[in-house]
């Protein structure tokens, strides 16, 4: 089960749970795969906006999938039933990006 005080976000793969977290391994490899030219902060301000599209989805994923210690590539998403669809999957991608930037402790009593 995924813990989401610690930026943790629970992906489903073909039916089996998986744990998801952008560490700063996996945001590094998320930056280099979506360039320069956009970068961290477009993609935050897509995600912001609902202006985002499925590549940007697509590689939250996997970039979370493999900094919660999976093996795998965004080829091998391909044909794989993420649970609940691609909504979810934004939805869960969303979840990732909030989470790998929210200042722990904020908005506690």
């Amino acid at each position: 089960m995924a813990n989401p005080w610690t930026g943790e976000v629970e992906i489903t793969l073909d039916g089996v749970a998986h744990r998801a977290k952008l560490t700063l391994g996996a945001l590094a490899e998320l930056e280099a795969e979506i360039g320069e030219a956009g970068g961290m902060i477009a993609l935050v301000e897509r995600f912001e906006a609902r202006r985002f599209s499925s590549r940007d989805v697509l590689a939250l994923i996997v970039a979370g999938l493999r900094g919660g210690g999976w093996q795998g590539r965004a080829e091998d998403l391909r044909s794989v039933e993420i649970g609940g669809g691609p909504m979810v999957a934004a939805q869960r991608a969303a979840e990732l990006l909030a989470r790998a930037f929210a200042v722990p402790g904020a908005g506690d009593a």
